[in-house]
């Protein structure tokens, strides 16, 4: 029987190899590149007021990075956009955040989602309070854009990111925030789905799930949907810009055959 299935806990795979080769093919268009800023908000990042948080020094390292990554991408013309869950309250007081049964199920059990702190789905991120501000530290600016119709882990899913995107000509989607194996992995496919260009920031995003489930988002990312990389590593990239394009060919007619030639070198 394998590890797997007998329980254990399987070494992990080694693909650094895949993944560096990958990271060394990317490239940055910054008018086509948006960063999407997922549940950056204080539910999840203020320490005093979260009702699902994440590890204080962890988000600390997210703002402060995301942060960073904001202003260049600000700075080098990229459309910056926040999506933020907000849960209704449902006549009678209901969340509606209860009709998901795992969570219900949860509040039933009276357990945390949170292994090291306390959280609850029942009162998280209700509409109107505090926790569904974005942390004021990364906005919104001046020309961000703000999508608070998010209900569950996707981003996509009864929001209008997806003409938001087509109307700004995105083809690359650069994904920072909460949680890394949840809701960031879940933008991750959908955007893989659509035929985007996927780029997860490491040091941006974090799990309230703990690390080992934060490790594992990063790495199902890199080994199957898309790019993981740091912050610094991006902003090189960044002010880099994009490979350029590669020179058209066309057929030259010369004896014996014919000979293909860049078109810009003019013979």
């Amino acid at each position: 029987m394998d590890s797997a299935a007998a329980g254990s806990v399987p070494a992990v795979v080694d693909r650094a190899e895949m993944t560096s080769a990958l990271n060394r093919s990317l490239a940055i268009d910054p008018p086509r590149t948006a960063i999407i800023t997922i549940d950056c908000h204080r539910g999840h990042l203020d320490p005093a007021i979260a009702t699902m948080p994440v590890a204080a020094g962890q988000a600390a390292r997210v703002v402060a990075t995301a942060g960073r990554l904001l202003r260049a991408g600000r700075g080098a013309g990229m459309p910056v956009l926040h999506v933020i869950l907000t849960t209704r309250v449902l006549p009678g007081g209901m969340p509606e955040s209860m009709s998901n049964p795992f969570w219900r199920s949860l509040e039933e059990a009276r357990q945390s989602l949170t292994p090291e702190l306390p959280s609850t789905v029942r009162g998280h991120n209700l509409a109107g309070s505090p926790q569904t501000e974005l942390m004021p530290e990364l906005g919104p600016f001046p020309g961000d854009l703000v999508i608070d119709t998010k209900r569950r882990l996707s981003i996509f899913r009864d929001t209008d990111l997806d003409p938001l995107l087509a109307s700004l000509g995105i083809d690359t989607v650069v994904l920072c925030g909460i949680n890394t194996n949840t809701c960031v992995l879940c933008a991750c496919f959908e955007a893989f789905n659509r035929d985007l260009r996927v780029v997860v920031v490491a040091d941006a995003v974090a799990s309230m799930y703990g690390d080992d489930l934060h490790f594992f988002g990063l790495q199902n990312v890199a080994r199957c949907l898309g790019w993981v990389v740091g912050c610094d590593e991006l902003l090189a990239l960044i002010a880099k810009g994009p490979a350029p394009a590669p020179q058209p060919q066309r057929s030259l007619a010369v004896p014996g055959g014919s000979v293909t030639r860049a078109a810009a070198r003019g013979r």
